[in-house]
């Protein structure tokens, strides 16, 4: 099973130039508004294309007017936003990798031999030089005493006890080679050289560096708020009343913890109905606080495409991505704001959080951090449409194979909840046997 890092975005064209084409989302039409006739394959968008168009969108975001000094302790999980270079030598002064006996390697004869026990070292101390024929019992992480050259583990001294203070005590020890079982100065990282990279997605390692390196706070992206609108007379609340011809809205559960898990805070405005003057409205109220607007539904060539409708006159531009499930998509900003509009099937807007948004926020703010890619082998064979970049959901179990969990259809939500990553399945590949090798992203 290979492991590698996920890819961020490259080059970034702009996003008005989302081709006018419409497809079906999945083969299972029916299930939602956002299913229409296929058109011309060569007239999509590849999947790279798009995340580059998503990544020009949002590139301002990263800019020096959204970014925050944090105490270490409330920058986990964000994206550094700044180069941190080493202020001082790690660690700073040679000290112990053992608890031991500091010792003058040249003092102790190839057949080991007897010393007088000096005064011990404790951690946090400044020793005083070892004299010749003498070691100083010493503390794991304590500073080694000047002339010291070589730390012996307590295991190996006979007695293998250090004797109580201001004892006249001996001990017996093997002989080693200079430098055993010393930290030597730098030996972690060296004053002046590169500490972490702006873009580092800041986990407890990073802090712990950071801290180490005697920095109380951390320059970082400014967590983004976002406002989350799902669309559609016939989506109701859970917990509602489910009357003839209506679904409880998945979406919004789903996005809304999928945007909180990245780390973004967000603003859920509720169901919108399919009146494009009061989804305008409800827009237009909420995006001056707001970084982003993410929409699901309404993003087809249909009749009743709410969010079509509402971007008359703004600069949002509809079209379709060669990828199932996921296809349609909407990208462009209202009222200034950056706007993607994901289609409205369940398990199409999480594919297009997944595949476009999350990935472009790593690559431009570190946060969240990159979904771990691995490759297994398919427990059976799969089928994906010619001219399309298809993602399924799937299991990576613990010996490397991955099963599929469902079919292709994006209206699968328990095969999604039941999945632990996304099977890749390229632009170009129509078919793949029992046993072939798949990219999965993990979940």
């Amino acid at each position: 099973m290979h492991r590698h890092t996920q890819p961020h975005a490259t080059a970034a064209p702009p996003a008005a130039v989302l081709h006018e084409a419409v497809a079906h989302d999945d083969a299972d039409a029916h299930t939602h508004r956002d299913a229409h006739t296929h058109a011309d394959a060569h007239t999509h968008r590849s999947v790279a294309e798009h995340r580059d168009a998503v990544r020009a969108l949002l590139e301002p975001l990263r800019n020096a007017g959204h970014t925050e000094r944090l105490a270490l302790s409330d920058a986990l999980g964000r994206g550094l936003a700044e180069d941190i270079t080493a202020p001082l030598d790690l660690p700073p002064f040679a000290n112990s990798q053992m608890d031991g006996f500091a010792i003058r390697a040249a003092d102790v004869p190839e057949s080991g031999g007897e010393l007088r026990v000096a005064a011990p070292v404790p951690a946090g101390a400044r020793p005083a030089p070892l004299q010749p024929g003498t070691a100083a019992p010493i503390m794991t992480g304590a500073m080694v005493p000047p002339g010291a050259d070589a730390v012996i583990p307590i295991e190996r001294a006979v007695p293998a006890a250090f004797p109580a203070p201001g004892a006249d005590a001996t001990v017996r020890l093997p002989p080693a080679a200079a430098g055993t079982f010393i930290r030597e100065v730098g030996s972690d990282i060296r004053a002046g050289e590169a500490a972490l990279a702006a873009g580092t997605c800041l986990g407890p390692g990073q802090l712990g560096l950071i801290a180490a390196l005697g920095m109380p706070d951390v320059l970082v992206h400014r967590r983004l708020t976002v406002l989350l609108v799902t669309t559609g007379d016939e989506v109701v609340e859970p917990g509602g009343q489910l009357g003839a011809g209506k679904i409880f809205d998945a979406n919004g559960t789903l996005l809304e913890t999928s945007l909180r898990q990245a780390g973004l805070a967000v603003i859920r405005a509720g169901i919108s109905t399919d009146d494009p003057a009061a989804l305008c409205s409800l827009l237009r109220r909420h995006a001056p606080e707001v970084d982003l607007i993410v929409t699901t539904g309404g993003v087809s060539k249909g009749a009743y495409e709410v969010v079509r409708q509402a971007m008359d006159g703004q600069d949002v531009h509809f079209g379709h991505v060669a990828m199932q499930p996921g296809g349609p998509q909407g990208i462009g900003t209202f009222d200034g704001v950056p706007l993607l509009g994901f289609p409205g099937n369940p398990v199409s807007c999480l594919v297009s959080f997944e595949m476009f948004l999350r990935p472009v926020l790593s690559g431009l703010l570190g946060s969240p951090s990159p979904r771990t890619v691995v490759h297994g082998r398919l427990l059976e064979p799969l089928t994906s449409p010619a001219g399309k970049h298809q993602v399924r959901r799937g299991t990576l179990l613990p010996d490397g194979t991955v099963r599929l969990e469902g079919g292709e259809s994006s209206h699968l939500v328990r095969a999604l909840a039941q999945s632990n990553a996304l099977v890749q399945v390229p632009e170009g590949v129509t078919a793949l046997a029992k046993g072939a090798e798949v990219e999965v992203w993990m979940l």
